[in-house]
């Protein structure tokens, strides 16, 4: 009797754990969709799935893995209990992203015959990593208010983290269009520098400032100036690096002046530096 009440009970933790793991399937897909949106329907990103260097695709997927590896273990669509389980979570998100644009492009009729198989898997796969990118933020999007398996892990290394995956979240939605080279040709240098200035300050008020539901606090025992060196200045570095990384991803340095490279890097930069300050709302 009291086996056949065990076998029951484990049945039932099965079972449930099998629903609460369907439900965060559920969400991840829903977070796919709504992130991933604005770049599926975008004509820039079409052409750059299609034409990008096959060595650039490589690495910016396993850049994307990496991302999806690290916001599982920290912000995943279900608790991770350990660094194995993050990258199979971070795995799962990435094919999800990868069925969701999938099923989006073809359902747009924007995969066909006549572009081969090398430019509908480009296509479909540089779109996998920001949709993967809202497969994961889901829980901390559509989990339940009173805080759902969220884990507190969030060191110095940590928090960097978390500002590099929320700047190239959103750096990633402009990064593709045309009116980043735009604006960098109608851009003075003065105005270059101004743009950089507003975006280590917009950053620094953004986290530690304003107030927003989630946001950081400043450190125990530090200062204003400890806090804007350590945490302020090296997130908008990061910020500005992975700007720049994204560019070259899509062929923009190609061919181009450094100092204009620069210059796209930091107008690039100040979407980038927003998306970093605000990961925490958004991953």
């Amino acid at each position: 009797m009291e086996r056949q009440m065990a076998d029951s009970a484990g049945k039932g933790r099965a079972r449930g754990a099998n629903l609460e793991y369907a439900i965060g399937l559920a969400r991840a897909l829903a977070g796919a969709l709504i992130f991933a949106f604005p770049l599926v329907m975008t004509m820039e990103m079409w052409w750059i799935g299609f034409y990008i260097a096959p060595l650039r695709l490589f690495l910016f997927l396993l850049l994307g893995l990496g991302m999806l590896a690290g916001l599982a273990y920290y912000s995943g669509f279900e608790p991770s209990d350990g660094v194995l389980d993050a990258v199979l979570d971070g795995l799962v998100a990435f094919g999800v992203g990868f069925l969701c644009s999938l099923a989006v492009l073809w359902m747009l009729g924007l995969l066909d015959g006549e572009m081969g198989w090398r430019g509908a898997v480009g296509m479909v796969a540089i779109q996998a990593v920001p949709a993967g990118i809202g497969a994961v933020a889901a829980r901390q999007q559509f989990g339940d208010a009173s805080g759902e398996g969220k884990q507190d892990r969030a060191g110095y290394p940590a928090q960097l983290f978390l500002m590099a995956a929320g700047a190239l979240f959103l750096a990633f939605n402009v990064a593709p269009t045309e009116e980043m080279i735009l604006i960098t040709f109608k851009m003075s240098p003065r105005q270059v520098l101004g743009l950089a200035a507003i975006s280590i300050l917009l950053l620094h008020l953004l986290v530690y400032t304003v107030g927003f539901a989630g946001q950081e606090r400043f450190p125990e025992g530090a200062g204003f100036w400890s806090t804007f060196f350590t945490y302020t200045l090296v997130g908008y570095a990061i910020a500005l690096l992975l700007s720049a990384y994204v560019l070259w991803t899509f062929g923009r340095t190609d061919g181009t002046a450094p100092e204009l490279v620069v210059m796209m890097s930091v107008v690039l930069g100040f979407p980038a530096a927003l998306g970093a300050a605000i990961a925490r709302l958004v991953v």
